[in-house]
């Protein structure tokens, strides 16, 4: 997974995540990395190419969404 590498990725993340600057952060790579090895995918959530979400990381990602998170004025519920 990208963001849970180190450098600039790893940073960005870092940053985005203790900033402060935002009412909330939808981290979906804390969502999708496997705890025993925080730089890949949890192969579980993964489409079998090692890159890309599958049915079970697509409801990971979901149910990652904090939906008490506040919403802008162009933001329209569905």
């Amino acid at each position: 997974m990208h963001g849970g590498r180190g450098g600039r990725a790893g940073q960005l993340n870092a940053w985005l995540r203790t900033t402060g600057a935002f009412h909330g952060v939808l981290d979906f790579d804390r969502a999708l990395r496997d705890p025993a090895a925080p730089t890949r995918m949890l192969a579980a959530d993964g489409s079998g190419d090692h890159l890309h979400p599958g049915d079970a990381g697509y409801a990971a990602l979901a149910g990652a969404v904090d939906l008490r998170l506040p919403r802008g004025p162009d933001v329209r519920a569905a």
